[in-house]
């Protein structure tokens, strides 16, 4: 018995009439992007087709973000490999600009401090001095607030302005003789006294760590108005009072060896006096071993200081 053949398959695309009990749909039949049409009844969402221009702007705008990410980490890596980015890098603190004795000896910060004593209270006013006395004259320094003897010859006027050292005292009164001249060939040698005002204290700020600022002074004068290296015998280094007001006295001898110079040693002394001002005033007395005769000045001189 022969069997029927299958009816034939309609060409694709051409209009089917299903037969009973097949379920009929009114959409029109799913195309798969491979042009095949799946089965009669099966539930396949449908797919936009591709390419479009939704799919255009969104390239577009995912090339443009991963271009500004790209920048901003190149930006980044640039400021961290030169320092200048915060987290890498700690900001440098202000300039201290503060007077130099004020950076070494700093004014109190909340916990206890010596006191400078009170001053003397000022004796009771007195008639001016007869100009027909005894009085010997004086240096009177404006800018340190002291006064002292004036000796006579061979002191001469100190006339010049001399920063001194790394604390730069600018000494600007005073006297000098010359005790060695040109001795290397060119700079003379001199016996001292000199004053000189040193800010310690910033703006109008009064307290003054009295040891620690004499103490650095005197130390400067050895450090930078000395040959180096030289050896110290301490003969006074103590609290006193010049003038009525407190002071620090340095007093010491100083041994050194200079290519020409004869003097191998000097007495120097150097005080520190509490004026009541932002600045200290600062006397200062140099007597080079050629010259110990005129170590008396030292103990005359400070006998002599007022504070005007």
């Amino acid at each position: 018995m022969s069997a029927t053949p299958p009816p034939a398959r309609p060409p694709s695309g051409a209009a089917v009439d299903w037969a009973a009990g097949t379920v009929t749909r009114t959409s029109t039949p799913y195309h798969s992007p491979s042009g095949g049409v799946p089965a009669p009844g099966s539930d396949v969402p449908p797919v936009p087709p591709p390419g479009g221009r939704g799919s255009a702007l969104l390239w577009w705008f995912g090339g443009a973000a991963g271009l500004i990410l790209a920048a901003g980490l190149v930006i980044v890596l640039a400021l961290a490999l030169s320092g200048n980015v915060g987290p890498l890098r700690t900001p440098a603190p202000p300039p201290d600009v503060r007077p130099p004795l004020a950076q070494l000896c700093p004014g109190p910060t909340g916990a206890p401090v010596e006191e400078t004593p009170p001053p003397t209270p000022a004796p009771p006013a007195t008639p001016a001095p007869d100009p027909s006395a005894s009085d010997p004259p004086r240096t009177i320094d404006p800018d340190a607030g002291i006064s002292y003897r004036r000796y006579d010859e061979p002191w001469q006027p100190w006339r010049v302005v001399w920063n001194a050292g790394s604390l730069r005292v600018p000494y600007k009164m005073g006297q000098h003789f010359v005790t060695e001249e040109r001795y290397n060939g060119f700079s003379d040698y001199h016996a001292s006294i000199l004053s000189a005002a040193v800010p310690f204290a910033e703006n109008d700020a009064l307290t003054l760590d009295l040891e620690c600022v004499g103490r650095q002074v005197a130390a400067d004068v050895r450090a930078e108005y000395y040959p180096q290296p030289n050896r110290m015998d301490s003969i006074r280094d103590e609290r006193t009072t010049l003038g009525g007001r407190p002071a620090w006295l340095t007093v010491f001898r100083l041994y050194f060896t200079q290519p020409g110079l004869q003097a191998t040693d000097e007495l120097v002394a150097v005080a520190c006096i509490d004026v009541g001002r932002p600045t200290a005033a600062v006397l200062f007395v140099s007597i080079p071993g050629t010259h110990r005769q005129l170590d008396w000045v030292v103990e005359d001189l400070y006998a002599s200081v007022r504070v005007e």
